[in-house]
């Protein structure tokens, strides 16, 4: 896993590139986002704040985060 400053991250990552869910409505309270426009690098951030930190992870780890997700393991 390579080391990445979270504040510095996010100018990395396209700003049109940022997703979210479509449940999150149009203020966005208490949703992140997503960006996935490369595989190898994904971008996470609260959808609140865009110039908050950026979680960034590899195609492994996404897929490893998004498994413990759907398993409920952060609810």
């Amino acid at each position: 896993m390579q080391a990445y400053d979270p504040y510095s991250i996010g100018d990395r990552f396209a700003p049109g590139d940022w997703q979210r869910p479509a449940t999150c409505g149009p203020n966005g309270a208490n949703c992140v986002e997503v960006n996935l426009a490369d595989r190898e690098s994904i971008g996470l951030r609260d959808g609140k704040l865009p110039g908050s930190p950026v979680l960034v992870f590899d195609a492994r780890e996404w897929e490893d985060f998004v498994a413990s997700v759907r398993a409920g393991q952060f609810g």
